[in-house]
């Protein structure tokens, strides 16, 4: 149940981005970090980890490794709350389908983890999908594979550095703090067009909106970590895909984004490319059990 609702949350949100509408992305992505920061240590400090969190930043390799996946997590909100303002929410979708499969790929390269034959046709499978939307939607293109490298080079920075996932955001948004709350400041106080003024405090629902990008941002994380404990890693591995599905729904059904033939065609394959990568870790793991036992 944890799993289903985290993924829920992450599924539902360009909902709540287009409600942010009239708030330019940089502005958003700034409120949901400076906001994220006080939410997180009273996460922190209510499940008695704040010495988890004093040892983390202590230790060096993890503090560069967190300083690096800040730099990957703020640049992947910031494009995919543009995509999403912007009327892209299909290809933020795709972006999403194929950073699972793009990271089995990393790992292979830099982890040296072995992939199967079945794993190795899926990734086939899917760049040929891309490929044929790289002919006919080239340039919305960019916003899927930005959005796939990100969050996937994010990922393995994040599996080579040993922290909790709650910690290492914490971490990660204290590195965007500063920088980000100089951010408003100048926007708020500089001498600045009325484009680039902030919008917090224009209107109670836009206020509650940008404060409330905190707690979408830790919620979701929070009950997927607690899933991770108690739920099989194949499991929580088809769950992941639950989020971009709802979100090419939403795209399609809701705000009426066109569907190309080349975007159905390339998320067929994409989602038969998943569909056999999934097949294989479950089955494959239930072979090395009975192997084993």
């Amino acid at each position: 149940m944890q799993a289903l609702l985290a993924c829920l949350f992450w599924g539902i949100m360009p909902i709540y981005f287009k409600l942010l509408q009239s708030v330019a992305p940089l502005e958003v992505v700034a409120h949901r970090v400076i906001w994220s920061v006080p939410l997180l240590l009273v996460i922190l400090y209510f499940r008695k980890n704040l010495s988890g969190l004093r040892a983390s930043w202590a230790e060096p390799k993890v503090r560069n490794a967190l300083l690096g996946s800040s730099l990957l997590i703020a640049a992947n909100w910031l494009i995919y709350v543009w995509a999403v303002q912007s009327d892209h929410i299909l290809a933020a979708s795709l972006g999403y389908f194929i950073s699972p499969l793009l990271s089995v790929f990393l790992a292979k390269i830099f982890l040296k983890e072995k992939l199967s034959r079945n794993q190795w046709i899926a990734v086939g499978i899917a760049a040929v999908g891309v490929s044929i939307l790289a002919v006919e939607a080239w340039q919305t293109l960019w916003i899927s594979l930005a959005l796939a490298g990100s969050w996937s080079f994010y990922g393995l920075v994040r599996k080579v550095a040993v922290v909790g996932p709650v910690v290492g955001l914490t971490i990660e948004t204290s590195f965007l703090f500063i920088p980000f709350l100089l951010f408003i400041g100048w926007i708020s106080f500089g001498n600045m067009p009325p484009t680039t003024t902030t919008h917090f405090g224009d209107e109670l629902s836009i206020n509650m909106l940008l404060l409330g990008g905190a707690a979408v941002t830790a919620a979701p994380l929070t009950l997927f970590a607690a899933a991770v404990k108690t739920m099989k890693l194949s499991t929580i591995g088809l769950f992941q895909y639950l989020a971009p599905t709802l979100q090419f729904l939403i795209g399609v059904f809701l705000y009426r984004e066109p569907l190309t033939t080349s975007h159905l065609i390339c998320f067929i394959l994409i989602w038969s490319s998943l569909a056999l990568f999934s097949a294989d870790a479950i089955f494959g793991s239930s072979a090395k059990k009975k192997a084993a036992a």
